[in-house]
């Protein structure tokens, strides 16, 4: 996993560049084939014990001894994305964690856990894919509305704008909107192997369905939260924690 931990100037100010102009970059080759199988080796463990149905591991504990958690503490891949941050920002962040969390859509669950468009909380997610299904119709791809924000002044019309939109209904319009051409979003068909960066931040974003029978799995990297440390913030992470504990426990009863 070097690259990400020793990105050339020119690498960076393109990804900057990408990001700004199109609403993501991509980074080819970033993951070798030895780091690609441990991670899908790490997933499938992690899938059996949860009955091959949905579930997320959010944060450090949950993702303890793992490559995942190692790579996001590594004080280069930070630099790495400190770097970006002060390319499209013009400032270094507020806080310079990396926050990685593990999704895997599979099963009947994972269905649930689809076209559930949302604002990240950090300026940048990096997202790695790890499992990614190659044929059929549903393949899970990538969904953004690139760039449609800027970073709010305020924390609290961050919440308002996020309540707005990040919920059932909101979605299933959105949904039906891109089902009937009205909307048309940018759609990317991820590759394991490559890594793919957009602003988190300023982009609603979600997966698309996958078939039940493959699995999709990505693990994401945030980082730049533009309101840390606030009681908004941190309600926000117990939450989205809160969700995906009960998104689990939904998937092990159906099983």
């Amino acid at each position: 996993m070097s690259p990400l931990h020793n990105l050339e100037d020119a690498v960076a100010q393109r990804l900057v560049n990408d990001m700004n102009c199109q609403g993501y970059a991509v980074l080819e080759g970033a993951i070798d084939a030895e780091a690609l199988q441990g991670l899908r080796g790490y997933v499938d463990a992690q899938a059996a014990r949860h009955g091959q149905q949905y579930f997320a591991y959010h944060g450090y504990p949950a993702l303890a001894g793992s490559a995942l958690a190692q790579l996001a503490s590594a004080a280069g891949f930070s630099a790495t994305l400190a770097r970006l941050h002060r390319g499209g920002s013009g400032k270094d962040a507020a806080d310079t964690q990396v926050f990685p969390v593990l999704r895997c859509v599979q099963g009947g669950s994972g269905r649930k856990e689809s076209n559930a468009f949302h604002y990240d909380a950090t300026l940048i997610t990096m997202l790695l894919p790890i499992h990614i299904p190659s044929e059929g119709q549903q393949r899970g791809d990538l969904v953004l509305f690139p760039n449609l924000r800027r970073v709010r002044p305020s924390v609290v019309l961050n919440v308002l704008e996020k309540a707005l939109l990040q919920n059932k209904y909101s979605r299933r319009l959105l949904c039906a909107g891109i089902d009937r051409g009205w909307l048309k979003p940018t759609v990317l068909r991820i590759e394991p192997g490559n890594v793919y960066f957009f602003w988190g931040y300023r982009s609603l974003h979600a997966n698309q369905p996958c078939s039940p029978e493959v699995r999709r799995a990505t693990a994401l990297f945030h980082y730049g939260d533009p309101h840390a440390g606030s009681l908004a913030t941190r309600l926000m992470l117990k939450l989205n924690q809160h969700r995906a504990r009960r998104a689990i426990a939904r998937a092990t009863d159906t099983a």
